[in-house]
């Protein structure tokens, strides 16, 4: 496998729950130390690569880093684990799925538990939620469970893995949004494979607790204050089952990027986008938000006194699940689009609508 390939694996796989995204956040620093000339983090964990540092110009690109997940809230006598959710998680899903408890002595694996379908009363369409879905670590009693390091605080993920589906997809848990993080991260490899010397300096920036409102770009945006931004992250594939196109749009894996209309999305700075899209013969697909786009754009475009700021989307399948799904040649037109884009656009480039 190539060394970009090794790094995909590691860092989709390892725990990066909202809030504690620092074990990811140290494998994507240790990947990108060849392609950039300084990374720092801020004091909440948001890794930052940089290439030609101190130039007038700014320029970012950038994706989210954490994971959503679960914290253990509440333990009972007979030692089953009651949760609070850490991001936007599903109770849906839970039901039979494997664990991590992250604890100071360690991982602790346990299970989803549900009972049987022969023992529920159906009639009352009883559903999981998270007011009855626990976790059971086979021990018989709160004392068990907590002589085993668990506490409440202690998070939670699932133990999903990434694989490859049909040799085209990739299918796993939290590609919303490591997946990003690779994608940025390989920007940054070619820049520097193909020895491009930029007129400005590029901030690679790998936000934290996008999950939980956009936290961590907000942070870092007022640290670099950039004059562009450019973001990428998860949008759904509406052609999958149970959505609707009139309200959600048409957008499907494998037709290529997705670039956003809205408020906090530049339009000189889409354009743009656009432009190198069609130059370079990358297909795309387009979509429209009526107010926010719900992604790190928001917290980009709106700091300070602006920041000229565009989105690039990745379509995703079953988003916040542990099989989200995304085609591999999305992926790699999204790091080319980006690529093109960074090295065409002129330092000191004025985005405003009227001059």
């Amino acid at each position: 496998m190539t060394k970009s390939t090794v790094f995909l694996f590691e860092y989709l796989n390892a725990p990066s729950p909202v809030g504690f995204e620092y074990t990811g956040q140290k494998i994507w620093l240790d990947y990108i130390k060849d392609f950039t000339d300084e990374q720092f983090t801020d004091i909440y964990g948001t890794a930052v690569g940089v290439i030609n540092p101190n130039q007038s110009y700014k320029v970012v690109i950038e994706a989210h880093a954490d994971e959503i997940s679960w914290f253990v809230n509440y333990i009972n006598d007979q030692g089953y684990i009651y949760l609070k959710r850490n991001g936007g998680s599903d109770p849906i899903i839970a039901p039979s799925k494997w664990v991590n408890i992250y604890t100071p002595k360690g991982i602790v694996k346990g299970v989803f538990g549900w009972p049987a379908i022969h023992v529920r009363d159906t009639s009352k369409d009883t559903l999981p939620t998270i007011e009855n879905i626990f976790i059971d670590v086979g021990a018989s009693s709160k004392k068990e469970v907590e002589e085993m390091g668990i506490h409440v605080g202690c998070v939670v993920t699932f133990e999903d893995r990434l694989r490859k589906l049909n040799k085209k997809y990739l299918t796993g848990r939290a590609l919303d949004n490591r997946i990003g993080g690779f994608i940025i991260a390989e920007v940054a490899r070619r820049l520097k494979k193909n020895n491009i010397k930029l007129p400005y300096t590029l901030y690679i920036v790998n936000s934290v607790q996008e999950e939980i409102g956009l936290r961590g770009a907000e942070m870092i945006v007022r640290r670099l204050k950039p004059d562009v931004a450019i973001i990428t992250d998860v949008t759904h594939d509406t052609t999958a089952p149970m959505y609707n196109k009139q309200k959600d749009g048409e957008i499907s894996c494998g037709k290529g990027p997705v670039l956003t209309y809205g408020p906090a999305v530049q339009n000189n700075v889409l354009n743009m986008i656009i432009k190198v899209a069609e130059e370079r013969k990358i297909s795309f697909q387009r979509a429209t938000v009526s107010r926010t786009t719900g992604t790190d754009t928001d917290s980009f475009a709106y700091a300070h006194e602006g920041v000229a700021s565009g989105l690039i989307s990745l379509p995703l399948k079953y988003m916040h699940t542990t099989v989200e799904t995304v085609a591999i040649e999305d992926i790699k037109q999204i790091i080319e689009l980006m690529y093109q884009f960074l090295i065409q656009l002129p330092a000191g480039y004025d985005f405003r609508y009227i001059k």
